[in-house]
């Protein structure tokens, strides 16, 4: 009898613990865990990282003088006669070692470096953009999700009240108190919302397949938590034209602007030339005197009009072609940022005639041929056109809603970690 009840409650504790891993499982999914997932899940920002760390360490690096030269050698050896190959007979033979060391000018070096650091600020920007894209894309796709999930819940909810209103007129016409006509009248408006459904279920999946390839494939059927707070204002912070001029894009084109300006005072710079400073001790025969030699080398850069000028025109060109990509990129982001601008504000004056007056006149007409219905004064093809023509506004409402909060994300998460808006009250 103790045995049978150890198993009894191990039973028991396994159920428990079952019911309580598939609570977990079911567990909404909110927009800002997906998009926490996705970004953990992306490899791109890993690569961004150890990219502006690379170009960090090499700005480093390039501020530094060149390593010193060590040399040595022999010199003057004889090659034939009695003294050949003698280290010690022949007055001019000598073994030498001394040092070379290159010395920039102190301007170049900091602009080589300067060159890496503006490197290492695009990348950044790189990153950033990735970071923006990753977290605009998550929304996107979970947005998806929540609207396909909102209409399979409403069509559901319309389908349980027709298949009620079956049940009835099955039962009257068994009673004889009903038309056959009502019969097939109400199976048909079953079928077609079971059908409807059947489209919002592939539509459910292909949006779950989307938000699982950047949150993960464990969230793949997971329900999400919503609404999404799309009537927020979707410039969290700053104007619109200050929020655009920190777009991530933008802030790697105008980082390349800034490296082309530095590799253009480079080549400036490059036209002084930098100067080499070498010394020397020669070991001769011990009946000779040891030498000690110092001397400086400087380039002379006797073509410079065809060579460090030639050089300075690329650099500039350089720039004027990294300005002009910033502008035109400026221009279309402009252009398109305000086209979504626009595109939410209208949504969200639709969406609230529709909320306000299309929605209630197609309830009220669905009561009223119902209460006609009830009353003997009205037929079932009545109520059953009203109640489609409902679930059509409702399900327009539905998709207005979708398409004005696809904006809203696509403007919110033009700059990476954007803080979310507090939903709005009437957001229903």
């Amino acid at each position: 009898m103790i045995f049978v009840l150890q198993i009894f409650r191990a039973a028991v504790a396994v159920s428990v613990l079952a019911a309580t891993t598939a609570t977990w499982a079911a567990e909404p999914l909110s927009l800002g865990e997906a998009q926490r997932l996705a970004l953990e899940r992306s490899r791109q920002l890993l690569a961004q990282d150890a990219m502006t760390r690379a170009a960090r360490e090499q700005a480093v690096a390039a501020g530094q003088l060149p390593d010193p030269v060590l040399k040595f050698g022999i010199d003057n050896l004889p090659a034939d006669g009695p003294d050949r190959l003698s280290l010690g007979r022949d007055f001019m033979t000598m073994r030498r070692i001394g040092i070379m060391q290159e010395i920039p000018r102190t301007e170049k070096r900091l602009l080589r470096a300067e060159t890496f650091e503006r490197e290492a600020e695009r990348v950044q920007a790189q990153g950033q953009s990735i970071r923006a894209e990753v977290q605009r894309s998550t929304a996107l796709a979970w947005v998806d999700r929540y609207y396909a999930q909102a209409q399979r819940e409403l069509l559901e909810q319309q389908a349980e009240a027709t298949r009620l209103q079956l049940e009835a007129v099955n039962s009257a016409y068994r009673t004889g108190k009903g038309k056959l006509s009502d019969v097939f009248a109400g199976r048909a408006a079953v079928i077609g919302l079971q059908d409807r459904l059947s489209q919002i279920d592939q539509q459910l999946r292909s949006a779950g397949l989307k938000l699982a390839r950047w949150a993960g494939p464990e969230v793949a059927d997971r329900p999400v938590a919503g609404p999404p707070p799309w009537q927020g204002t979707p410039w969290p912070g700053l104007a619109p034209g200050e929020n655009l001029k920190q777009h991530p894009d933008l802030l790697a084109a105008n980082a390349e602007v800034e490296a082309a300006e530095t590799q253009a005072r480079l080549a400036q710079a490059d036209k002084k030339a930098d100067v080499t400073v070498e010394a020397s001790y020669a070991q001769r025969g011990p009946a000779f005197s040891n030498m000690l030699s110092i001397g400086v080398s400087i380039p002379w850069q006797w073509d410079q009009d065809n060579r460090q000028n030639r050089e300075l025109g690329a650099k500039l060109a350089r720039v004027d072609d990294a300005r002009a990509r910033y502008e035109d990129l400026l221009r279309k982001n402009e252009a398109e940022t305000g086209s979504l601008y626009g595109e939410w504000q209208t949504g969200k004056s639709r969406w609230a005639r529709f909320r306000d007056e299309l929605v209630p006149v197609a309830r009220q007409r669905t009561e009223a041929t119902l209460s006609a219905y009830r009353t003997g004064k009205g037929d079932l093809a009545e109520v059953l056109m009203a109640r489609r023509d409902e679930i059509d506004v409702r399900l327009q409402a539905l998709a207005l809603e979708w398409e004005t909060a696809r904006a809203w994300a696509q403007l919110h998460f033009l700059v990476p970690d954007s803080p979310m808006p507090m939903p709005a009250k009437d957001a229903s």
